[in-house]
């Protein structure tokens, strides 16, 4: 804008120095007596001289006029550059909290990715520790005594017992007696003093009968009644001795035998069945 008017001004100069210059020229080269000799022509040098000084005033307006508005800019400049300088601190101070606000958002999602792994690790760990507790649950569950009910006996056997017992028991259903056997005998070997152990004696006893290994059946039920005299196979136990002396054709040691088992367990079915085999003696 400045530039603008500084070429309008001085163009309107040179313009005004060229017309004053014809005119001088004019002037100069009119003769003396034609310019005082004529009235029209002095009328017309006053009409130029007039509008000389028109065009001088409203050159010189025109000068003081920009030069009004060369003060003027130069004013707002002045007053732009110390708005800029007052601003500086503010903008660098403005550049300063954009770096660390980047810098800040950076950290934070640097935090945040930290965070989820933070949370997925924890979760890993929750799920780890679920797992583990409740497979240490599942093992305490597994070494906890159950309380066991049979055959009108109740105990308390660790799980591991109960399967032994039972496995021997399945072998034993599946009429493989000889299997039935050594298994009841292992569970006596680790189980001695277990609740089951009197019926460990009975039934491997009957699984040896079954297989006519005799004498190891005699045996089994004696162990029977000598440790567990008043359980209640007992009387079958004594009843199955017999059988088995029977088979072994010791009629005699049978019929000893079967009056022991009337007298000690006079009531049972087992006596019964003894009065009737001895009465098949006579």
């Amino acid at each position: 804008m400045t530039r603008h008017v500084q070429r309008m001004g001085v163009a309107q100069v040179r313009w005004m120095r060229g017309l004053t210059a014809a005119l001088l020229a004019v002037w100069v080269a009119t003769p003396a007596w034609a310019l005082f000799g004529d009235d029209e022509a002095r009328r017309a040098i006053l009409e130029l001289r007039g509008r000389l000084e028109a065009q001088r005033q409203q050159i010189e307006a025109q000068r003081l006029l920009i030069e009004e508005q060369q003060r003027a800019l130069q004013s707002t400049q002045q007053r732009l550059q110390e708005l800029q300088n007052a601003l500086e601190p503010a903008r660098l101070g403005l550049l300063e909290q954009t770096n660390q606000t980047e810098a800040l958002r950076r950290e934070l999602a640097q935090l945040r990715g930290q965070q989820e792994q933070l949370a997925f690790q924890l979760a890993e760990l929750q799920r780890q520790q679920r797992d583990a507790l409740a497979a240490l649950d599942e093992r305490l569950r597994a070494q906890e005594p159950l309380k066991v009910t049979i055959e009108g006996q109740e105990f308390t056997v660790r799980p591991e017992e109960k399967s032994a017992f039972e496995s021997a028991m399945a072998a034993l259903r599946a009429s493989d007696f000889r299997r039935a056997a050594e298994l009841y005998a292992d569970f006596l070997q680790r189980y001695p003093s277990s609740g089951y152990a009197p019926l460990a004696h009975y039934w491997r006893g009957n699984a040896l009968y079954a297989a006519r290994d005799y004498k190891p059946a005699i045996e089994a039920y004696q162990r029977l009644l000598d440790a567990y005299p008043r359980h209640p196979r007992a009387p079958e136990a004594m009843l199955a001795i017999a059988s088995c002396q029977v088979e072994l054709k010791d009629v005699k040691a049978a019929r000893a035998t079967w009056q022991a088992l009337v007298q000690r367990y006079p009531d049972s079915e087992a006596a019964a069945a003894a009065r009737e085999r001895l009465s098949r003696l006579r």
